[in-house]
């Protein structure tokens, strides 16, 4: 129940009502207007703001300047331009055109209720089946433009978004005796190319990192890479022609993404072997003017498992392999996770080191050594 005097009362619907005067009618009488909310502080707040732009002389929020929700995803995506990267931009653009304008864009904002929000939810999961994953990004998305509106219009109502539960999938990483297996097929007629896939499975590069990376990124006598471009193909917003996509060179996915990695002797000797003359060519192609986009290498790389025999292995697999062998070897964790260009150990451990069942194994004999017990 509001309190004594302050015009804020429970109705019955559920909903909070906060009554404030607008002015006069011209007998006199007073002109009321009302603000509601699921909650007694959400009517508060709005009535608050309603009776300080009464004082002010500012205008109220009426029903002829309500928007469609869709002008408020576009107003809030144009707002992005400047402080996200391109490849950000692009995926935000994706998820509002291809998701959030065609099942809420037709609505105005102050109509929009847990109940639709839930609904569009479950329509993404169950019709156009996607992942729960990718529900979740759409819904992070949508919750950003969500609070966009409400600061444009403070009579909207707040939304409650409900997530959907992502199921853990067993991370893919290969075990030691895959990963000799592997590096052995890649040795036996190893190119360029190879060797490239091979310098990811010693350093944890990503994909877009080892298709950027040229020679001048390497230094065979310090024994370093330095990671400053990643490449990717990206939507060719401005193309007028056949091209929708085009290939873009850019910085790293994040500022730790942005990394100096120490290579090994053996690695070191690999890339000393396999060094072009010129600096400026890629290290995948060994030529200036020619690169080796990401679709190109995963393509690759289907081919090398498919003629190694090994099932499920995707070129992320190679990362993920890399973290959990240094895992096994006792790895200092942060160090492992600025190599690896995360910007926290906790992604480090969470997302990509897999324990395997002989570490696990490994780690309950030391216990049983550390405690001093013998089979009976």
């Amino acid at each position: 129940m509001g309190k004594k005097g302050e015009n804020i009362y429970k109705r019955k619907d559920g909903r909070w009502e906060a009554r404030y005067s607008k002015g006069h009618r011209p007998d006199g009488g007073i002109r009321y207007g009302y603000c509601y909310g699921r909650t007694y502080h959400e009517a508060k707040e709005k009535v608050t703001q309603a009776k300080a732009a009464v004082l002010n002389h500012q205008p109220l929020w009426e029903k002829s300047r309500r928007k469609r929700f869709e002008v408020y995803c576009d107003e809030w995506l144009r707002l992005k331009r400047s402080n996200v990267k391109k490849s950000t931009f692009n995926k935000y653009e994706t998820i509002l055109e291809k998701h959030i304008k065609p099942g809420l864009g037709e609505y105005f904002s102050d109509t929009l209720s847990d109940m639709l929000i839930e609904q569009f939810s479950y329509d993404l999961l169950h019709e156009e089946m996607l992942s729960a994953k990718t529900v979740r990004d759409i819904l992070v998305t949508l919750h950003s433009i969500l609070e966009y509106a409400k600061r444009q219009n403070p009579f909207m109502e707040s939304v409650t978004i409900v997530y959907p539960k992502e199921n853990p999938r067993e991370m893919r990483v290969l075990s030691c005796d895959e990963q000799k297996r592997f590096t052995d097929y890649l040795l036996k007629d190893m190119d360029e190319c190879r060797f490239g896939v091979l310098l990811a499975l010693l350093t944890g590069l990503r994909i877009g990192e080892v298709c950027a990376l040229k020679w001048e990124n390497i230094s065979v006598k310090n024994r370093t890479i330095l990671v400053k471009q990643t490449m990717q193909r990206m939507k060719n917003a401005d193309s007028t022609g056949t091209h929708k996509t085009r290939i873009v060179l850019s910085t790293p996915k994040s500022n730790t993404s942005a990394r100096v990695i120490p290579l090994s002797n053996y690695a070191a000797g690999l890339c000393e072997k396999w060094q072009s003359p010129n600096p400026k060519a890629y290290i995948l192609t060994g030529e200036a003017e020619k690169y080796l986009e990401p679709r190109t290498l995963q393509n690759r790389m289907k081919r090398y498992t498919k003629e190694c025999g090994l099932e499920g292995v995707h070129f992320h697999t190679l990362r993920r392999s890399f973290a959990t062998r240094c895992v096994e070897v006792g790895f200092e964790l942060k160090s492992l996770s600025e190599i690896l260009g995360h910007s926290s150990t906790k992604i480090t451990l969470e997302c990509y080191v897999h324990s395997s069942m002989e570490l696990k194994r490994e780690n309950m004999e030391k216990l049983s050594e550390k405690l001093n017990y013998t089979p009976s």
